[in-house]
C-alpha cells in the first residue's frame, strides 16, 4: 500500500461529513491518531499548538508553529489542497484557531488532547460547547479500508517473525529483562518503527496479564508469556501474544467472528471452554481490542458490547487463565470479512517446548 492509499485526500471531506452528522460544528484534532488518520501527519506532542480546524461547512486548516512547517509540509499532509497557517513565538493559537471557526455552537475536540489545550479552548471559544470529537471519528476509524487492513498484515508479519525467533531466546538463567532486550532490538530489525510494549512473564509472573519484565531468572520447567508489538512506519501497530501453550478458546472465537455477530458473542464463545474447563474465574480481562493507529482502540471485545461486527473492523482474539502461580494466554489480530474472518498472525499457537 502506498501513503496516498493509506490517507487518502478524500478523507478530510469523510471528516467534515461525519462532524454534520454528528451534530457538530467543527473537530480540532491535535497531534495523536485522529490528526494521523485525517490527514496522514505524525506530529509531535508539543507545548507549541499543533491543530487541525476542520469546520462541518467550510474549509479546514491545519495550524502549525513557524518551526514545525517544514516538517508537516513534508508529511502527507503537505497537499495543496490542504492550507497550513505557521503561527510565531508571539502569536496565541488557540485565539488565530477561534478567530478561524467564527461563532459555532459545538466543537469536538481530540479524544487524546493535553488537558492543558482543552481548557484553553473552552477560554478561546466561550460560547461553544466542548464535545469528543471521537464521536464522529469512530465511526470512520473502526472499519478499516483495504490499504489499513494491507498494513496491519504488514505489522502482523512482522511481529511474527519475531516470535518465531523467541523460543531461542527463553533460556534458563537468562533475566526476563535480559530477553526482553533482544527481543526489543528484534522488533525493531524487522522492520517496526518504535516498540510499543515488551511483556515477558516467567513463571508466577505469567499470571499476570500486564506484567512486563523483572530480574527473575528463567527456570526449566517454566511457563513464559511474551506480549509484544510495535508501530510500523505506516502508523499501523501489532500485538501478538504466545505462550506456548495449547488450548481452545482463542480457536472458538475466531471462528465465531463474521458480520453481524456481535462483540459479546465473540467474548462469550472464548469463555465457553474456558468455562467448561473450570477456570473461568481465571479468565478475567476482555478477549480482545480494536487495532490500526493505536493498538488499543474500537471495537472492544467485551461482555456488554452489542455493536455488530462490520467487514473492515480489526481486533485482538486473546483469551487468558491466570490461576496462578502460572498464566497463559494466545493472542492473534484478526480481521472481519465479509464472509468470516482473516487472521493476521501465524506463528503456531500449539505448545512449544524450549529444551
Amino acid at each position: 500500500m502506498t501513503t496516498d492509499e493509506l490517507y487518502p485526500a478524500g478523507r478530510l471531506g469523510q471528516v467534515r461529513e461525519a462532524a454534520a452528522a454528528a451534530g457538530l460544528d467543527a473537530v480540532l484534532l491535535t497531534p495523536g491518531p485522529d490528526l494521523r488518520y485525517a490527514i496522514g501527519y505524525d506530529a509531535k506532542q508539543l507545548e507549541r499548538l499543533t491543530c487541525l480546524a476542520i469546520p462541518a461547512r467550510g474549509e479546514p486548516a491545519l495550524f502549525v508553529p513557524r518551526l514545525e512547517l517544514a516538517a508537516a509540509q513534508a508529511s502527507p499532509a503537505g497537499s495543496p489542497s490542504l492550507e497550513m497557517i505557521p503561527w510565531e513565538e508571539t502569536d496565541d493559537p488557540f485565539a488565530l484557531v477561534a478567530g478561524r471557526l467564527g461563532q459555532i455552537a459545538t466543537v469536538g475536540l481530540s479524544d487524546r488532547m493535553w488537558a492543558l489545550s482543552v481548557l484553553k479552548f473552552r477560554d478561546a471559544l466561550p460560547g461553544a460547547r466542548l464535545a469528543l470529537a471521537g464521536r464522529a471519528l469512530r465511526a470512520l476509524r473502526i472499519r478499516k479500508t483495504p490499504a489499513e487492513v494491507a498494513a496491519l498484515r504488514e505489522a502482523g508479519a512482522a511481529i511474527d517473525r519475531v516470535h518465531a525467533r523467541v523460543p531461542g531466546w527463553l533460556r534458563p538463567g537468562l533475566t526476563e529483562r535480559a530477553v526482553a532486550s533482544v527481543i526489543t532490538e528484534a522488533i525493531l530489525a524487522e522492520g517496526h518503527a518504535t516498540v510499543d510494549f515488551v511483556i515477558v512473564g516467567s513463571g508466577p509472573n505469567a499470571a499476570s496479564p500486564h506484567h512486563e519484565v523483572s530480574d527473575r531468572v528463567l527456570a526449566a520447567g517454566d511457563v513464559v508469556v511474551v506480549d509484544i508489538g510495535g508501530t510500523m512506519p505506516s502508523g499501523y501497530c501489532s500485538d501478538s501474544t504466545r505462550t506456548y501453550a495449547l488450548y481452545d478458546a482463542q480457536e472458538a472465537a475466531c471462528a465465531a467472528v463474521r458480520p453481524g455477530v456481535t462483540a459479546e458473542a465473540v467474548d462469550a464463545a472464548a469463555r465457553e471452554p474456558i468455562t467448561k474447563a473450570g477456570y473461568g474465574a481465571a479468565f478475567f480481562h476482555r478477549t480482545g481490542h480494536g487495532i490500526g493507529l493505536e493498538s488499543h482502540e474500537d471495537p472492544y471485545i467485551v461482555a456488554g458490547n452489542a455493536e455488530s461486527l462490520e467487514p473492515g473492523m480489526a481486533f485482538s482474539v486473546e483469551p487468558g487463565i491466570y490461576p496462578g502461580p502460572h498464566g497463559a494466554r494466545i493472542e492473534d489480530i484478526v480481521v472481519c470479512t465479509a464472509d468470516g474472518y482473516e487472521r493476521l498472525n501465524h506463528t503456531p499457537r500449539e505448545l512449544v517446548v524450549v529444551a
